[in-house]
């Protein structure tokens, strides 16, 4: 510490000075491209109650000396030497003093759709808290595991990643008694030599496990079932695809209305009916149930609550338009699983016509071109009436592969940009069509579906 009272407690945490509030500890996060020593003065100007900073910033900062916190007490400074390790460490010492249940959710997709449900379902019986949007990585996750501060019976928290040992590091800090493995896709390719290579960098997931452990894990995945023997714990499945602990048969796909099915469990079988759209969110709604029958909530309350699951935004939203235009929202994010998950789900939709607007997904090396190929392909089997591909080369292939599988020239657009895409869609669409939107966050495919509203909303 270099200087104020060494008893001084604090509020809450944060990590950025436009937000801080009243008696919060500003932790000055260093990175690539900023230095958070830079706003500590402003930081402590707005409320903060103390900061914590590391050389050679320390020397040069000194709002304790002669800046007062709101309540007038001089703010503490603590010097560290890497204040993302001491944003961390106090996460994790916050973890273990809680008490609280830890839930950890990775893989290539679903992670944020299975947090979301796992916490509605187990919400029916504990106090849950669950990291806001997608804060998953090395700075985000700290920053949720603090919260426990409030003691909540059950935490449910995502792990992201796009390099190897970076599950790694988030278990060390997390330390879950549960952890949920979704699938392994080619989400982040660009990162990694090959798809078994993320499988690898997933697996990180297991470490740290002792017997008392808990993983659920998706029995359809190929790539999860060659690792399992790796895990020391206990081991629970779910799938729709292969025999599972948790399982779904007498499956409904009811396109842009949910789904329905039955689903077998070691507790007893019940039936589903959700909102929710897709043979991918029901593998989601497998793995939440898994999750909430490892914490004894009754199969029946789990049932109840999933009729009423809604998307977080723009992953999946379904947005029944005035203009008799029915939106599949998924702008979030895409990778070539979730895309072609995405794909089907418009295929099963009952539409005068069927329309994609597809963007480039990124992140995905070398290998681009042909995945993007492969969507393509997946479009034309599907035989949807319009594509609009959107983006640069690799969406373009997307366009060409579309055309080549069977698609006519007259229902296959690529264009660069999504504001050319909406202007596009905009002239094609009419009442009655279904529109699915999806594409990687860089391309902006939201601003279609937000152009799409406001003409026709």
């Amino acid at each position: 510490m270099v200087a104020g009272d060494p008893a001084r407690e604090f509020a809450g945490v944060s990590i950025d000075s436009r937000t801080v509030k009243a008696g919060e500890l500003f932790i000055a996060i260093r990175g690539e491209r900023f230095d958070g020593a830079a706003f500590a003065e402003a930081a402590v100007a707005a409320g903060a109650a103390g900061i914590v900073i590391s050389p050679p910033a320390t020397a040069n900062t000194a709002p304790a000396g002669g800046h007062s916190t709101t309540g007038g007490a001089a703010a503490v400074v603590i010097a560290v030497a890497d204040t993302t390790a001491a944003l961390q460490a106090l996460a994790r010492a916050v973890r273990r003093e809680s008490g609280t249940k830890v839930v950890a959710i990775t893989g290539s997709s679903g992670k944020t759709t299975t947090k979301e449900i796992a916490s509605e379902f187990l919400a029916t019986r504990y106090r849950v808290i669950r990291n806001r949007g997608n804060l998953n990585n090395h700075i985000g996750l700290p920053l949720s595991l603090v919260e426990l501060t409030g003691r909540p019976e059950i935490a449910v928290v995502e792990l992201g990643m796009n390099h190897a040992g970076e599950i790694s590091a988030l278990v060390a800090i997390a330390e879950p008694d549960v952890r949920v493995w979704t699938n392994v896709g080619e989400a982040h390719l660009g990162f990694f030599s090959s798809v078994e290579a993320i499988a690898d960098a997933k697996a990180e997931i297991f470490e740290g496990a002792t017997a008392s452990t808990a993983l659920v894990a998706n029995a359809d995945d190929d790539r999860i079932e060659a690792r399992l023997p790796r895990f020391r714990g206990r081991t629970v499945t779910f799938g729709i695809d292969r025999a599972a602990d948790v399982y779904a048969g007498r499956i409904v796909d009811r396109g842009v209305e949910g789904t329905h099915a039955r689903i077998s469990t070691p507790r007893g079988d019940v039936d589903i009916e959700t909102p929710l759209v897709g043979r991918g969110n029901l593998a989601n709604v497998l793995a939440a149930i898994a999750v909430a029958l490892e914490c004894d909530v009754p199969l029946a309350a789990m049932a109840e609550r999933a009729r009423t699951l809604r998307p977080a935004p723009h992953r999946g939203e379904v947005l029944k338009l005035s203009s008799g235009i029915t939106v599949i929202d998924d702008s979030y994010n895409a990778n070539p699983t979730a895309m072609r998950r995405a794909i089907e789900v418009l295929a099963s939709a009952e539409a005068t016509r069927r329309i994609a607007v597809l963007g480039e997904m990124l992140e995905l090396g070398d290998r681009s071109v042909p995945l993007h190929e492969d969507v393509g392909r997946t479009a034309a089997r599907a035989r949807l009436d319009a594509v609009i591909a959107v983006g640069g080369t690799p969406a373009a292939a997307l366009a060409d592969a579309a055309l080549a599988a069977g698609l006519n020239r007259a229902s296959v657009q690529y264009v660069p940009t999504s504001e050319e895409a909406a202007g596009v869609l905009l002239g094609l669409a009419r009442r009655g069509d279904v529109v699915l939107v999806k594409g990687s966050r860089g391309v902006n495919t939201d601003r279609v579906v937000e152009r799409l509203k406001a003409n026709r909303g």
